[in-house]
């Protein structure tokens, strides 16, 4: 089995301060990494060399992260129920907010395929708290997850009534599966995606990601280029083989909302666990999201 990294590297506090952080994503452009602190309302970014800065103030509690084929930032927004497009310049335009003319309840995770479509999750909890959102009835009776098609078509994309809370998602190296998880229920699962964009097939891929006695729940997640699988869990983050297997756990002192690869050479996870960011540097890059251009 490749080694995925060094046992011995230590875990690095890169900022601390912060509420609750989410949403990673590297911006190789900038060479910075843009997250969210939902409770927070705010944006952040984080430079190598100067540190943190802010980037949107307020955020509308923005929460996933992710860029699209064109280079625009796709940002989740729990406090309007909205997925957004911010081009360069920090205009935006909204993509989604109601399906079948109810409100979405509050976007969470966001990916993007080759092509452009973009799916993303659809739980409450932007609903449920004045922390992670506003309170306010939902206006959906279930929690979904969604598909916009480049016309700008809004699809239901699993039966309603498969998740809980849907949450973390992400693709396989050629983007045939998509993997979503279930925060409430500690699993994954993993469906096949068809040349139209909708998903069949969903079956279980791993289970038991939950402890009674440890914090930490799947959320975020990513997959490597060797197809495995990194999500969020109790007591930092898991790694499961393309086959359900977990073959490696990487400890973190805060409980872990999100993560991503990056740097200049994608080799590095960052981490956002509840009051802080952290990073450990790995011997293995991420699968090659559109956003990312060429090795």
């Amino acid at each position: 089995m490749t080694q995925l990294r060094d046992p011995n590297r230590a875990l690095e506090r890169l900022a601390t301060g912060f509420i609750f952080t989410e949403g990673p994503v590297w911006d190789h452009r900038a060479g910075e990494l843009v997250f969210s602190d939902i409770p927070g309302d705010v944006r952040s970014r984080w430079n190598p060399v100067t540190g943190i800065r802010d980037d949107r103030r307020p955020s509308f509690k923005s929460n996933g992260l992710t860029y699209d084929t064109a280079g625009n930032l796709l940002v989740c927004h729990h406090a309007i129920s909205t997925v957004a497009r911010e081009a360069p310049d920090g205009t935006q335009e909204t993509i989604a907010s109601h399906f079948e003319g109810a409100e979405l309840n509050s976007p969470n995770d966001i990916v993007v395929r080759s092509d452009g479509v973009v799916y993303f999750t659809d739980p409450n909890y932007g609903r449920r708290d004045g922390t992670h959102g506003i309170v306010r009835p939902q206006e959906l009776e279930w929690q979904g997850v969604f598909r916009i098609d480049p016309d700008g078509s809004l699809h239901l994309v699993v039966p309603h009534d498969l998740f809980d809370t849907p949450n973390g998602l992400c693709f396989d190296l050629g983007e045939q599966h998509l993997y979503i998880n279930d925060t409430a229920k500690g699993l994954i699962r993993r469906f096949e995606v068809n040349a139209d964009g909708s998903l069949t097939n969903g079956q279980l891929f791993a289970t038991g990601v939950m402890s009674d006695e440890v914090a930490g729940k799947p959320d975020g997640m990513k997959c490597d280029e060797l197809g495995n699988i990194w999500v969020t869990g109790p007591g930092g983050v898991w790694v499961f083989d393309p086959a359900g297997e977990r073959i490696d756990f990487i400890a973190v002192p805060e409980k872990v909302g999100n993560l991503t690869f990056g740097g200049p050479d994608w080799r590095t996870l960052f981490i956002t666990a509840t009051t802080s960011l952290y990073s450990i540097r790995v011997d293995v890059g991420p699968r090659r999201e559109p956003y990312m251009g060429q090795p």
